[in-house]
């Protein structure tokens, strides 16, 4: 995989001086509004109380997310919320340790993957809940139906939204999403999803999730316009570091 960071777009709230055309992990676009917390597992990552990225509880101790949404900087996790302007009984909790795929390259995007151990386990309840991820490696089915969330921007470089919203996604064919992205994508390491909706900037690290189960963190996407048609957006599958996710929680149990 080249480096090609030019036509990337993150998906998280990137800082200015980054050499990438990034577009940070967007809201979603040409979503709904979720119903208030039906995405109980759904983390909003949040930086000096800014949204920067989302993640999702995997444990009562864990969050994934994106690697490329930490900045060397202390973040809080905010559990538990859809507003997010409203308290309606969220909870923050910092972030003890932060665990970046040790082979994750700013430049490609590979191995966009991280763990957040928090400070104290999440006590879980209706609007609390984790969310089951693979328990090996396997690929979901070209044009199955998933779903993204998030709190990012409505449009490229449009308004954010403080409301958890939702949208219905398609799995694209590995061949077609390697043609669309080419060297920029790997298929051992990622997928592509595509449809009327999907994630914009700031909705970097939140999950794909197909039948309860997630199995895709957002990664990047089109530098210039959301949701596009001619560059899908890019998750890293789960299933491909399920051995590294079982040590990294292994050496605090």
């Amino acid at each position: 995989m080249t480096s090609n960071t030019n036509n990337i777009l993150l998906l998280s709230l990137t800082d200015s001086s980054l050499s990438l055309s990034a577009h940070v992990d967007v809201g979603i676009v040409n979503g709904t509004e979720a119903k208030p917390h039906s995405r109980p597992f759904m983390v909003s990552l949040q930086k000096n109380w800014r949204h920067i990225c989302g993640g999702f509880l995997i444990s009562d101790r864990f969050v994934m997310t994106a690697a490329h949404c930490w900045k060397n900087e202390k973040l809080t996790a905010v559990v538990g919320a859809h507003d997010l302007r409203q308290n309606e009984g969220s909870v923050r909790i910092g972030v003890k340790s932060y665990h970046m795929h040790p082979d994750f390259n700013m430049h490609t995007l590979q191995n966009d993957i991280m763990l957040l151990r928090l400070e104290k386990e999440v006590e879980q309840n209706k609007n609390v809940m984790k969310i089951s991820i693979p328990k090996n490696e396997r690929d979901i089915k070209a044009d199955s139906v998933c779903h993204v969330a998030g709190w990012g921007r409505l449009s490229f470089k449009g308004k954010k939204s403080f409301r958890l919203m939702e949208a219905d996604v398609k799995i694209m064919n590995n061949t077609e999403c390697k043609n669309k992205w080419e060297d920029n994508f790997s298929v051992s390491q990622m997928m592509c999803v595509h449809g009327n909706g999907g994630s914009c900037s700031e909705d970097g690290g939140g999950p794909l999730v197909c039948k309860d189960t997630a199995v895709g963190v957002t990664s990047f996407g089109d530098p210039k316009i959301c949701n596009s048609h001619e560059r899908p957006e890019v998750y890293i599958k789960i299933s491909a570091y399920i051995p590294w996710i079982c040590s990294v929680i292994a050496n605090f149990e």
